[in-house]
């Protein structure tokens, strides 16, 4: 009997280059949610086509979401993140900003995307 759900039968191949989650320290596995929520958000916000306005991946309401949550874990776990930190803060600050930019109906000031847990963002 297999205790480890990642690696159970089954669950398909594991990637000859991927380790085993014990193994992987604690900022890099934050570091990496992190960025999958960054990036998610960014798609989102339509950021990765030409024209972000005319983009079919443009999704407000999901990008409320990931920008939400990427503020709570940078927020939680900056003290864990070291020289993480600041760039992660920045990438989600860009992100705050887009999506404001993007809002035909802004919301107020420290009542957007993360603000609960950043500040408000200008």
């Amino acid at each position: 009997m297999h205790d480890d759900p990642f690696n159970a039968p089954g669950t398909g191949d594991v990637p000859p280059d991927s380790r085993e989650l014990r193994d992987i320290p604690s900022v890099e596995v934050i570091s990496r949610a992190a960025l999958m929520l960054l990036s998610a958000g960014a798609e989102r916000l339509g950021l990765a086509d030409d024209d972000p306005d005319a983009s079919p991946h443009r999704d407000l309401d999901e990008a409320r979401r990931l920008i939400t949550a990427l503020a709570g874990l940078v927020t939680a776990s900056g003290e864990y993140l070291g020289l993480h930190a600041g760039p992660l803060r920045d990438g989600l600050q860009s992100l705050q900003k887009a999506f404001r930019e993007a809002s035909t109906v802004p919301d107020p000031p420290g009542q957007g995307p993360g603000e609960k847990y950043t500040g408000p963002v200008h």
